[in-house]
């Protein structure tokens, strides 16, 4: 079993920053994909940004590359979402989440665990 724990959310305007973490705990010697992903109501969970930390491999989704960057401490187990450059339409509850895995798993439904979210707003 994997925990994780997400903070950094919060309110900012556009063009602004914020940077989001995630804390792992748990079974954390094993090896997994994490990543973020973002959910506003009535649309699907889709994935923002992943990391495989094992070889460094990345994923970003068209809508954040260049303006979002995914880094991982395996010291300290802490998953970090750095977000610059923010508009409105990156408003949503934004979700940490792993997938036990020996390569890089970009799809919501394949990971197998979950925090329980952060919320981002961007006003314009």
């Amino acid at each position: 079993q994997l925990q994780l724990v997400e903070s950094g959310g919060g309110s900012v305007q556009a063009g602004g920053s914020l940077r989001l973490s995630c804390v792992a705990s748990g079974n954390t010697g094993f090896t997994y994909s994490m990543g973020w992903f973002r959910q506003t109501t009535g649309k699907e969970r889709e994935g923002v940004a992943v990391i495989y930390p094992d070889d460094g491999s990345t994923f970003y989704a068209d809508s954040v590359r260049g303006r979002f960057a995914i880094s991982h401490d395996k010291n300290t187990n802490t998953l970090t979402l750095q977000m610059n450059d923010l508009k409105p339409e990156d408003t949503a509850m934004y979700y940490c989440a792993a997938a036990l895995t020996t390569g890089l798993v970009v799809r919501a439904k394949d990971m197998s665990y979950w925090g329980k979210g952060t919320l981002v707003t961007i006003s314009s």
